[in-house]
């Protein structure tokens, strides 16, 4: 009891001092030290006291949503903004694998880790909140396939941003975003495959 109490009255401490930090981010080291901060410069740093609350009201919310349930998230917004449903859930698969707490070094969050500078451009208030970055996301798909129309830029311009896929007039040469566009045409076309053998198997029944 004695420790369960001090627990929250650091937390209180670190709240009170985090207090127009945003975010407060945490990790357990492997000694069971708990390491916080408001600047994550390790994936293993998780949320922990968000938008200046005390404690996120739907932290534990988040905590108990699965991967069933983030899929019928997706599945949904996708309909909404007519964006095929393989490719954004391998660009989720591939940027954060399910996992709403994800932060990249760069500042990208959550399950579609998107970066701050876009957060602001689609008016995502709590990138943590899974229902909202998903939408947020599949927005933004949505914006660069109207604007791209390949699929392969889409998923270019989506690592590397619009401007540097029109910069280059078409994949940027940047190993890293090569390689990502690699891995998402990759599940996206496995996808795509496993989906028209299943329609073909119910449409034979």
């Amino acid at each position: 009891m004695i420790r369960f109490f001090s627990f929250f009255i650091i937390v209180f401490i670190l709240a009170s001092s985090f207090s127009n930090a945003g975010t407060i981010y945490f990790y357990k080291d492997k000694n069971g030290v708990l390491h916080f901060t408001d600047i994550p410069d390790n994936p293993k740093y998780r949320p922990f006291i968000s938008e200046s609350s005390f404690i996120n009201k739907n932290q534990f919310e988040y905590n108990l949503i699965n991967k069933n349930q983030i899929e019928k998230i997706l599945k949904r917004y996708c309909e909404i903004y007519n964006v095929d449903y393989n490719l954004a859930y391998s660009i989720l698969k591939v940027e954060s694998n399910f996992n709403p707490y994800a932060v990249s070094k760069k500042g990208a969050k959550g399950l579609m880790q998107i970066v701050p500078v876009t957060q602001r451009e689609l008016k995502i208030f709590s990138p943590f909140d899974p229902e909202e970055n998903i939408e947020g996301g599949v927005r933004y798909i949505r914006k660069l396939m109207d604007k791209f129309g390949r699929i392969e830029l889409v998923i270019a311009a989506y690592n590397a941003g619009p401007n540097a896929v029109i910069k280059y007039n078409g994949i940027p040469p940047y190993r890293e975003t090569k390689d990502y566009v690699k891995k998402v045409l990759r599940l996206y076309k496995r996808l795509k495959n496993k989906n028209y053998i299943l329609t073909l198997s119910k449409e034979k029944k």
